[in-house]
């Protein structure tokens, strides 16, 4: 019974999932738009690590740079 009982308010709980939150109202959007929540603090090392990092692999694509890895293109 304690079985059942716990498979059953496991189920519950997947199925609400992410339904209780509210969205981001338009004063709120204010705070998330701080530079402190960025992941990266450098815009232009970030998208140079980016090219770097595509021309290693030599991969095109999924980060929006193209070409190959000899860095002719």
């Amino acid at each position: 019974m304690k079985l059942v009982a716990f498979a059953f308010s496991g189920a519950v709980l997947v199925c609400t999932g992410c339904t209780g939150l509210k969205p981001v109202q338009p004063w709120e959007k204010g705070n998330l738009a701080k530079p402190a929540m960025t992941f990266e603090t450098d815009p232009l090392e970030a998208r140079f690590m980016e090219h770097i990092y595509s021309s290693k692999e030599s991969v095109s694509g999924g980060s929006g740079v193209g070409g190959g890895g000899c860095g002719c293109n």
